[in-house]
């Protein structure tokens, strides 16, 4: 018999998971603190698995994540996307795929 250790923050089905293929797991609740740092872990985390796959899989992980930050961080998802939707107005999106190469100051 084995064990291997993570400390890692996991979605919250894993564990029933872990226990549904016969094996038992060890599990805390992390505390707000805890939690958002860790939440902040699982966004490089999941960036990364992103960069790494190019998969919409990995991009939904990735938006999961960011729905855990914002419900954590006391804001809406309704909240962020009027946050974006200003930016957006302001300073534009990213369709036109723009690469700014230089600017000459003056």
């Amino acid at each position: 018999m084995s064990n291997i250790k993570y400390n890692k923050l996991v979605r919250d089905r894993i564990p029933e998971i872990i226990e549904a293929e016969g094996k038992t797991c060890v599990c805390d609740v992390l505390s707000d603190e805890d939690y958002l740092r860790l939440l902040d872990q699982k966004l490089n985390e999941e960036l990364a698995e992103y960069q790494e796959s190019k998969s919409l899989e990995e991009l939904a992980d990735l938006f999961e994540v960011m729905r855990a930050v914002v419900k954590a961080r006391g804001w809406t998802m309704e909240k962020l996307e009027q946050v974006r939707a200003d930016k957006a107005d302001r300073r534009g999106g990213f369709e036109k795929k723009i690469l700014l190469k230089e600017v000459e100051e003056r």
